[in-house]
């Protein structure tokens, strides 16, 4: 489980919680506490939170090359979690998503599975909740 929020005077914030996995094996640590594989921030670009198969998400990580994309290739936070997730994560045979949202509020939500679970909410206060992809 994980969320990202960005606040009126332009601070992110991301925090990850692991949901573990079946039959894993012992002594398996996984991505959420390790800052950079599943948990990012930075004011500059954006904050993500990601949830999957953490040990693909710490070899390419994940959330710190969406950021890094932002910042050094001026790519959108849409560009950015498309490319790690669609291309890198999964030609590293990884599965699972992100929770993404950029210093000017737009938010993303990728993933590579055949759903994640979501929800966002604007500062409107419109919420959103989906599973599946659209």
């Amino acid at each position: 489980m994980g969320c990202v929020a960005l606040d009126k005077n332009g601070n992110i914030a991301a925090g990850t919680s692991t949901g573990g996995m079946t039959n894993k094996r012992w002594g398996r640590i996984g991505d959420a506490p390790i800052i950079g594989s599943g948990t990012y921030a930075n004011n500059l670009t954006c904050g993500v939170s990601s949830t999957g198969w953490g040990e693909y998400f710490i070899r390419g990580q994940v959330a710190y090359d969406i950021s890094a994309q932002m910042e050094y290739q001026q790519k959108t936070l849409k560009e950015a979690t498309k490319d790690v997730i669609q291309n890198k994560l999964t030609k590293l045979g990884g599965l699972g998503g992100v929770v993404a949202l950029d210093n000017n509020g737009n938010m993303s939500f990728e993933f590579n599975t055949a759903g994640m679970y979501r929800a966002s909410m604007d500062d409107q206060g419109v919420l959103i909740v989906k599973i599946y992809k659209e």
